[in-house]
């Protein structure tokens, strides 16, 4: 336990060791010169990005901060950075490991000092973190002293080496939640008459728009499956599948309720669920028992008249995010299981043929 503690120690003092060394190559990406750089100093000027430059099939700048880089707190230094730039058209999860060197002139010598990573140490550039180097590039007090050689008539040489050593992307997804408001909570009430003398296995309500998407509520009068003869059946159906496409979903924590038109006292079942272009359906098979809901005195049917209702807010929606070229389309559909206690998934593989007898009502 003790030798995993040092070896872990030792390996944190190397991620974070600097590497120096000296060279008369100039850098082969990108040299900056600043003329008048004490006007940067004594202007309290933040920090200098330069001009694009490429390497390693990407963009890049070198970004300086004269006074040190306060907001890691720093002070006495001159802190260097190499920044990537022009991310805006990468993929979600996009990642390029890079080992890059940054470069000052000691112009008396005519050599410049050289800051690395120790041991070939790669940085990883990602869309929350586009920037690396070196908090104390250089202590200000060094730099400035003429003696030294990298401030010479108030002018000074930065560069910068960036070696691409791997990049990666992912595919992914973006999840909308909303929270629940009475604004959200979208209402559609169906009145059916003539109840009892419904004949068709499938009934229909209109269209309706709740969450941006359209609706219908599905009823079975007579009961699907082992429900036949002892309950009726009712669902919620995603009808529009056009803005669903690609592996995106919807959840929708919906209600669907009876009325009671005597009392208050509504028969509902409430169930979330996510909904797909293979999962249209949410609800129940036996949602309330056929004698239940036509005994006497109830208050569901009066004067054959049954009142249907269904509250439906929208609160996600989940959308792959495509990418061009040669980036792989994520399918990121969800198939909820069946429960009656929750919600049933409705396996509607024939649905067209036995919608061929659908009427709506």
């Amino acid at each position: 336990m003790e030798n995993d503690f040092v070896d872990q120690v030792v390996l944190k003092l190397l991620s974070t060791e600097i590497s120096r060394s000296i060279s008369h190559v100039p850098p082969a990406h990108f040299i900056l010169k600043i003329e008048a750089f004490s006007s940067l100093v004594e202007n309290d000027v933040e920090k200098y990005g330069s001009l694009e430059f490429d390497a390693g099939g990407y963009k890049w700048k070198l970004v300086v901060y004269p006074n040190g880089n306060k907001n890691e707190n720093v002070k006495d230094h001159i802190s260097v950075y190499l920044a990537m730039v022009d991310t805006s058209s990468f993929g979600l999860g996009w990642e390029v490991y890079v080992i890059f060197r940054l470069f000052v002139l000691d112009q008396k010598k005519d050599e410049f000092l050289i800051l690395q990573d120790a041991m070939g140490k790669q940085r990883r550039f990602h869309g929350l973190k586009l920037e690396w180097g070196f908090d104390q590039f250089i202590p200000l007090e060094e730099f400035i002293n003429a003696s030294n050689g990298y401030l010479v008539g108030d002018t000074c040489v930065f560069g910068a080496e960036v070696f691409v050593k791997e990049t990666k992307e992912c595919t992914g997804e973006c999840l909308s939640m909303t929270k629940l408001t009475s604004a959200s909570n979208y209402k559609h009430v169906w009145k059916i008459e003539n109840f009892s003398k419904l004949e068709d296995r499938f009934y229909e309500s209109e269209v309706f728009v709740a969450g941006d998407q359209k609706w219908k509520i599905l009823l079975l009068p007579k009961g699907l499956g082992e429900a036949s003869g002892s309950h009726i059946s009712m669902y919620l159906r995603l009808i529009d599948l056009s803005t669903i496409t690609g592996g995106s979903k919807i959840y929708v924590l919906f209600t669907l309720r009876i009325r009671n038109q005597l009392l208050s006292k509504h028969y509902e079942k409430k169930a979330g669920e996510w909904l797909n272009t293979s999962t249209q359906f949410g609800g129940w098979k036996k949602f309330v028992e056929l004698n239940y809901l036509n005994k006497a005195g109830n208050g569901f049917l009066v004067n054959d008249v049954c009142i249907v209702e269904a509250e439906v807010p929208v609160l996600g929606i989940s959308k792959a995010l495509n990418f061009d070229g040669d980036q792989i389309k994520i399918d990121a559909s969800i198939h909820v299981s069946a429960s009656d206690n929750r919600g049933s998934v409705l396996d509607f593989s024939n649905f067209e043929e036995l919608a061929s007898g659908l009427v709506v009502v």
